[in-house]
């Protein structure tokens, strides 16, 4: 068989078997820090498996699209680096979704924890009038 389908067969089996992976992982571990960014535990699930759902398909489109390779690939040597650089390319589109999904998460959180807080109290608009000090009495006559 031809480098260039092992080349393809192997991308193909460790493209899908890293993003399996790393779904099910940040799956996992993704859902405390989303129980507290939402504040709702059915919300966060549901949150979780959208953006579950959305990992996959954007990361399994990518695997697709770029799978193909213009290069020709005569020997192992050739079809090892080919395949080194399309999986070093599949693992930084991944590091990129998480890096994004985490900001974008942890901005949102902020957000809400800012509005949760107590406002203060307004600054004076304006200052009271002053009253002239009152002259200090004595004490009363004695009585006899």
């Amino acid at each position: 068989m031809d480098p260039k389908v092992w080349m393809y067969l192997v991308y193909l089996a460790v493209s899908i078997g890293l993003t399996v992976w790393v779904a099910t992982t940040l799956s996992r571990n993704g859902r405390v820090f989303l129980a507290d960014v939402f504040e709702d535990e059915k919300l966060a699930g549901a949150i979780n498996q959208l953006l579950v759902m959305g990992f996959y398909l954007l990361n399994l489109g990518y695997v697709t699209v770029t799978m193909r390779s213009d290069q020709t690939i005569a020997d192992t040597s050739e079809a090892l680096e080919t395949l080194s650089s399309k999986i070093g390319l599949v693992l930084l589109v991944l590091g990129v979704l998480h890096f994004l999904n985490v900001f974008f998460l942890g901005r949102y959180r902020r957000g809400r924890l800012r509005q949760q807080q107590i406002v203060p109290p307004l600054p004076p608009a304006g200052r009271l009038p002053m009253h002239p000090p009152m002259p200090p009495q004595g004490p009363p006559p004695a009585r006899a």
